[in-house]
């Protein structure tokens, strides 16, 4: 099995922090999003992924080659932002048995290893989760026996609340691609785009039937306040760490303190990953994702993203700071 990971998007919704690093790569839990995702990929014994750049790629090519050697890695740019089909349609060249594709912009508690055991009579699979705000999603909507019949963007009446979370396994690759082509030359998409999910129309009218599997939880990272919720949900379910020691300093859990981390008179968590060579003096924090060598002094901070190398003095209040860069309260002033 091959995997197709669509990596061009620019992360706007989290900017300034994706000026400077490709949002795959933003830190939650003190690992890059991305990295939870490749390690579950490696357990199932996945060897070959194609990565589908755009956006900062040297940044994500890089880090893949360091951290991930063992793996098979083909870098394909999109250099046209035409949508999810046109981005899958170019790993064709590179895909010729069935393959898993993963968008990660979000983090899911799924059991992949379910793709050995389906009948041969299944095309694929696509993975769900039921939600209340069904209005924000493309739903998908079954049949009697959990096969998907279609994919409705944004629905205003409640046809079906399981969301679309962009995690798709195919077996038949090649009905796949027939279908992107067919979507690719069509009319454009709402946003002007084409999409993935009307290549999965295409197979279904094309009489394959794709099951729909309901995860156990799915987590977004794609703006600042699901990825402190995200952060939260991951130090409560095994990523914890509690500091060292601190000078007269007081931790309320959930928090990961790496080692190498100062805390001095500081009121740290719940809620709070901070990464090596960070200061946090005289400060409550909560809520917070910090990262490496920031320095934090008299400061009332919560609900913050928190680049690298990042100062702030006398702060008060939710911020979203880049790295590299100084924020002064008034009295800092």
């Amino acid at each position: 099995m091959k995997v197709v990971i669509p990596l061009a998007g620019k992360g706007t919704r989290l900017r300034p922090h994706t000026y400077a690093t490709p949002k795959p790569l933003l830190r939650v839990g003190s690992r890059p999003v991305m990295s939870y995702i490749l390690d579950d990929l490696l357990d199932l014994g996945v060897e070959e992924a194609v990565f589908i750049t755009g956006y900062l790629k040297e940044h994500i090519e890089d880090y893949i080659r360091t951290e991930y050697p063992a793996l098979t890695s083909h870098f394909v740019e999109q250099k046209v932002q035409d949508g999810t089909a046109g981005a899958v349609k170019l790993a064709e060249s590179y895909i010729d048995q069935d393959l898993l594709i993963i968008f990660v912009d979000t983090l899911f508690d799924a059991d992949l290893s379910v793709v050995r055991q389906l009948p041969e009579t299944d095309a694929g699979v696509i993975w769900a989760k039921e939600v209340e705000d069904y209005q924000r999603f493309g739903v998908i909507v079954t049949d009697g026996e959990g096969y998907m019949r279609q994919i409705v963007e944004k629905p205003q009446d409640p046809i079906s609340k399981l969301a679309n979370i962009g995690l798709y396994y195919i077996r038949d690759w090649e009905l796949l691609f027939n279908g992107i082509d067919e979507v690719l030359g069509s009319t454009l998409g709402p946003g002007g785009e084409y999409y993935l999910t009307d290549a999965f129309q295409y197979m279904i009218d094309h009489g394959a039937r794709i099951r729909t599997l309901e995860v156990e939880g799915w987590y977004d990272c794609g703006k600042p306040e699901t990825l402190l919720e995200t952060n939260r949900h991951l130090l409560e379910t095994g990523r914890a760490r509690r500091p060292d020691g601190g000078d007269r300093s007081r931790v309320h859990d959930p928090v990961r303190i790496e080692p190498g981390v100062t805390l001095s008179e500081a009121e740290v968590g719940p809620n709070v990953t901070m990464e090596e060579g960070s200061r946090v003096k005289r400060s409550r924090i909560r809520d917070v994702i910090m990262g490496r060598d920031v320095v934090v002094e008299d400061c009332d901070l919560h609900d913050c993203l928190i680049g690298d190398r990042a100062v702030l003095r006398g702060v008060r209040g939710s911020v979203s700071v880049a790295a590299d860069s100084e924020v002064l309260g008034s009295a800092e002033r």
